[in-house]
């Protein structure tokens, strides 16, 4: 199932189910259908069945433990179960526990186990109770007693199972969903067992030999060779070897190369590595070039158009006297507008050489001298400059401007007249990228009210080049103490952290906004983004990140943060992020940073203690164990992702090994 049980005030428009092995890779539509309540089943169940006596006497004995992670069917964020065992036209039921997802019963109920019973299943439903409704299902277990005779017992966590399936009817009628999914699971294993593969790839490159290099770039597939592409910087990126790296796929590719038009135009390894490469080394650099432009032109919210064909007939003035704006004054104010953001776009990229990360640059000055080895006659000495231009502008501000999202510059996608704005922006720095070659000036003739602006670019773009490469050889032996990875900012922004007023019970939660910054090696916070950052908690003292009911707070957005603090002794940290999206991004980076903790929790509490109890279970020793589980592998994939070796070794090896018959 794709999503959780909805919430008592959500009203749910469809769902869907699909099989679970599906989600190794899966895009496309899929239809919705009605929603049933009784299949909206989530949470495991501990129990342990057992056969016991003998001859006559033999009884089956099922114990009911308790369950976690039930599905929320009440108001109040819970639910009231209660569990119901039923074998041979019997039935015992356990006490009602209220307000709780996480019960504990500790019940056993026993059966006569009769040889003649044509019943051979035990079921062991999960109830919510209602004193006015009917009771709601929250899911079922079922045993064959026949397989029981051979163990004697089961003991465990099961997870629990919905009704079976009713027919549907018109099954398209709610429309359709257009999805992209997919789901890794993959077993790191300790840096040793990686390390052969890892030092034979790093040998290669130092020594600057291309032959395992050549055979990785013709045995992987287009479809992959993104993915691979990413691990390899990684990797290299990890070990500071990442500008010999890309400096021996630039030496591949020219060597292939004889159009110098299509130069680096492909989709090959050296062309993905490189746009992985700036994705993930310079993604901070990007949002200080572009951030502030882009931000006025989702603030100033303008229309602009350029293209005739597409200019929309506009009523200008004020509300006692209208007038229809025509396409000439359309198109003269969106020349206007657009050419005051292309200047300070322009202006901000001219003026970027210092914020641009030394390994960044230390990698455009191979590229650039490469480039110029190839190619060194005088007709070719724009090669160079637009081989550096075909990643920068190309491959990286052109496809940021035109969809911030992707690249963590805004946080929803832009509006239908944002979006114009941001493609004409994104045309106009591509005609830069290309040093003015492009053929849109004769496609797309209505471009031409930029022309001036993209002339100076190209110049001021020439410049910048020129300045990026002039590295200093000390810069570039210091370039991985310039850039240490390790040590960015793996997400940030402003949470709102539980104040606790008193030494009393928690009754009243208080929270206070700041703003948090998340590294490898610390989480902090600070009044405001440039405010003295004060060090909150230290990764490596994390031992679970999870979220909190949404009973405990009020909130469905809440995190706790379980830690050791100065003194040793275990602490919780409760922040609230603003939405689901935010929460689920906030315990991604979380786990991340700590992935190689020690004494990490198998168990937590997914309440609070509030009074003399814990919300959740209901227990009342504080130091009780954990009764819900904790998901420290559970990770989203991003860009911003801290550098972990062992996971691209691993990647790299699975990769390897499925093209093992390709390499022989």
């Amino acid at each position: 199932r794709t999503r959780d049980s909805l919430s008592p005030s959500a009203r749910g428009l469809g769902t869907f189910c699909f099989a679970f092995s599906l989600w190794s890779g899966y895009s496309g539509w899929l239809s919705l259908t009605e929603i049933d309540l009784d299949e909206e089943v989530q949470g495991e169940l501990h129990l342990q069945i057992e056969i016991t006596g003998s001859g006559a006497a033999r009884k089956l004995r099922c114990t009911v433990f308790d369950a976690r992670d039930l599905a929320r069917k009440d108001r109040n964020g819970a639910s009231d179960p209660f569990v119901r065992v039923r074998y041979n036209g019997k039935t015992h039921e356990t006490s009602v526990i209220k307000k709780s997802c996480y019960p504990r019963w500790n019940e056993t109920f026993e059966f006569e186990l009769d040889e003649s019973a044509t019943e051979k299943l035990c079921v062991v439903e999960v109830w919510d109770w209602d004193l006015v409704s009917r009771n709601d299902f929250l899911g079922k277990v079922v045993f064959n007693v026949q397989g029981l005779e051979t163990v004697q017992r089961e003991e465990g966590w099961f997870l629990l199972r919905p009704e079976k399936s009713k027919p549907r009817v018109d099954e398209g009628s709610l429309g359709s969903l257009h999805l992209q999914v997919q789901l890794r699971d993959e077993m790191v294993l300790p840096s040793i067992h990686y390390q052969p593969l890892v030092q034979l790839l790093c040998q290669e490159v130092r020594a600057g030999r291309v032959h395992l290099m050549t055979l990785i770039d013709e045995t992987t597939a287009a479809e992959c060779r993104q993915e691979v592409a990413v691990n390899l910087v990684k990797l290299f990126l990890g070990h500071g070897l990442a500008t010999e790296f890309l400096d021996l796929l630039f030496e591949l590719e020219l060597d292939k190369t004889d159009e110098p038009n299509t130069l680096f135009r492909s989709n090959s390894l050296a062309s993905k590595s490189m746009e992985s490469f700036l994705k993930v080394a310079g993604m901070q650099y990007l949002h200080q070039v572009l951030g502030p432009t882009l931000r006025r032109v989702f603030e100033e919210k303008r229309y602009v158009e350029l293209d005739p064909s597409k200019v929309e007939s506009r009523e200008v003035g004020c509300s006692s006297l209208h007038r229809i704006q025509s396409e000439s004054d359309v198109i003269q104010q969106s020349a206007q507008l657009l050419q005051s953001y292309l200047a300070d776009l322009l202006a901000a990229i001219a003026g970027s050489v210092k914020a641009c990360p030394v390994v960044i640059r230390a990698t455009f000055q191979r590229l650039f001298k490469r480039v110029g080895e190839r190619f060194p006659e005088e007709k070719d000495q724009s090669l160079k400059f637009i081989a550096v231009t075909s990643f920068l502008c190309l491959r990286f501000f052109s496809p940021a401007i035109m969809s911030p999202k992707l690249f963590h510059l805004r946080e929803k996608h832009a509006d239908a007249r944002a979006s114009r704005a941001l493609l004409l922006l994104a045309k106009a720095v591509q005609n830069v990228g290309n040093l003015g070659t492009s053929v849109t000036g004769t496609k797309e003739a209505w471009m031409a009210p930029l022309q001036p602006a993209i002339q100076q670019g190209v110049a001021q773009m020439k410049q910048l080049i020129l300045q990026l490469v002039d590295i200093e050889e000390k810069e570039e032996s210091d370039l991985q103490e310039a850039l240490s990875l390790q040590s960015q900012v793996v997400k940030e922004g402003p949470l709102f952290i539980y104040k606790n007023k008193g030494k009393g019970p928690l009754l009243s939660p208080s929270f206070k906004k700041l703003h948090f910054s998340l590294t490898s090696d610390a989480l902090t916070y600070a009044k405001t983004p440039n405010s003295k950052k004060i060090a909150f908690i230290t990764p490596a003292n994390i031992r679970a990140a999870e979220k909190v009911e949404e009973k405990s707070f009020g909130n469905a957005h809440v995190m706790q943060i379980i830690h050791t603090n100065e003194n040793g002794q275990p602490d919780t940290a409760y922040l609230q992020c603003k939405c689901v999206n935010e929460l689920n991004q906030w315990l991604s980076a979380l786990r991340k940073v700590c992935v190689n903790n020690t004494h990490m929790l198998c168990s937590y509490h997914p309440g609070i203690f509030r009074g003399d109890k814990w919300s959740c279970c209901h227990q009342k020793d504080r130091a009780d164990r954990g009764c819900g589980k904790t998901r420290h592998g559970v990770m989203l994939r991003e860009w911003n992702d801290p550098l972990d070796p062992n996971l691209e070794a691993q990647l790299i090896f699975r990769h390897l090994l499925g093209m093992r018959q390709q390499m022989r």
